[in-house]
């Protein structure tokens, strides 16, 4: 293991990334957007992938990308949870991209490390590493594929679908045109991001890796989403705290600020600790993925306790601030479902502390 402490290259881009934010996603404009059908920023997304660079944070250089480890990815991901930014950088940079990437598919790789196409990974939501080769999209004789994958992260702006598929030949990692594809978004409980059902039927495809090499690539991808998610509800969960103690602090009662009484400060010293534990967890499934030492463990350690931190951290936000964090014109109820989202994304906590218990050998 390395130094867990975030390295000058890793706060320069958390900076970066910041500053984008803070100006192009505020509370007010995220808000707006939200009751909009558009959803996504991809205004927004078209910036960060063009200007900062995180479209191919983290693909080889050789590929078109910037060559950056899973911890560099980690820090975006954090910083985009701290904003729960509407933007498609789960779905194409860290499943669908990965995926591309272990697969060798170099040329469709390069099209979404230049940020000129956004990808998606045609695997439910929910489906947590470990899960084992889908079989609901079979291929045809002549290579086409047929079938349907419900709650598709990403899938509604998806330029590119990787689908994993079975064949007669074994499982296979197939690449496939969005505008081939059936795409209907479906009523997500996250507003700030959306899932799709996706239909297949006799769409053209391209296989990119077969077999066991397939399968590899699946469960690889599904490893790094995992892992990379916990520092997104990092993110989620340093802001509920964040905002939650400006707001005592400015909020009168009895003559003295809400957040000076004793029992409000136990919570937040609660909350602070939390905070504390679900970094450093985070933080070492981003350096195990960035290195590949433990990285099965470390994700599952990450995502059994980072998820309910920041479940509870946003609940906890949303109680502390009264009355107003109950409306609809504050963002802590946006928070609030990212978290819940994110909790049944790629593996709920039961789900990989079950699978913790077998990669250390405990007995059932």
């Amino acid at each position: 293991m390395t130094d867990l402490l975030y390295s000058d290259v890793e706060e320069d881009l958390r900076a970066s990334v910041r500053d984008l934010l803070k100006a192009k996603a505020t509370p007010e404009a995220l808000l707006a957007r939200v009751e909009t059908a558009e959803g996504y920023d991809l205004k927004l997304w078209r910036t960060l992938a063009d200007e900062v660079g995180v479209a191919g944070l983290a693909v080889p250089e050789e590929l078109g990308g910037h060559g950056a480890s899973a911890r560099e990815v980690a820090v975006v991901a954090e910083e985009l949870g701290r904003s729960v930014a509407p933007v498609p950088f789960l779905g194409s940079v860290v499943l669908a991209t990965t995926a591309l990437v272990r697969a060798g598919a170099g040329g469709f790789v390069r099209r979404l490390a230049a940020g000129s196409a956004i990808g998606a990974l045609a695997v439910p939501l929910s489906t947590a590493p470990g899960a084992g080769f889908p079989s609901s999209v079979t291929v045809s004789a002549d290579g086409k594929l047929s079938g349907r994958v419900g709650t598709v992260a990403d899938a509604s702006v998806a330029d590119l679908l990787v689908v994993p598929a079975a064949g007669p030949d074994g499982p296979g990692l197939y690449v496939v045109e969005a505008s081939a594809a059936t795409v209907t978004e479906l009523v997500s409980f996250d507003l700030t991001r959306r899932v799709a059902d996706v239909v297949l039927d006799n769409a053209p495809a391209v296989l990119v890796a077969s077999g066991p090499d397939a399968a590899s690539a699946l469960e690889e991808a599904l490893l790094f989403g995992a892992g990379i998610l916990a520092s997104e509800q990092t993110g989620v969960a340093e802001w509920a705290l964040t905002e939650t103690v400006s707001y005592l602090k400015g909020r009168y009662q009895f003559g003295r600020p809400v957040g000076g009484f004793q029992s409000l400060k136990h919570r937040l010293a609660n909350l602070y600790t939390d905070l504390v534990l679900a970094r450093a967890a985070a933080r070492y499934a981003a350096d195990s993925l960035a290195t590949g030492t433990d990285v099965p463990i470390a994700v599952s350690v990450a995502q059994a306790r980072v998820s309910p931190i920041a479940v509870h951290a946003t609940e906890e936000a949303i109680q502390l601030h009264g009355g107003i964090g109950m409306t609809w014109e504050h963002p802590a109820h946006l928070y609030l479902k990212r978290a819940k989202a994110d909790e049944l994304a790629l593996g709920t906590p039961g789900k990989h502390r079950a699978r913790l218990a077998e990669l250390v050998n405990l007995p059932a």
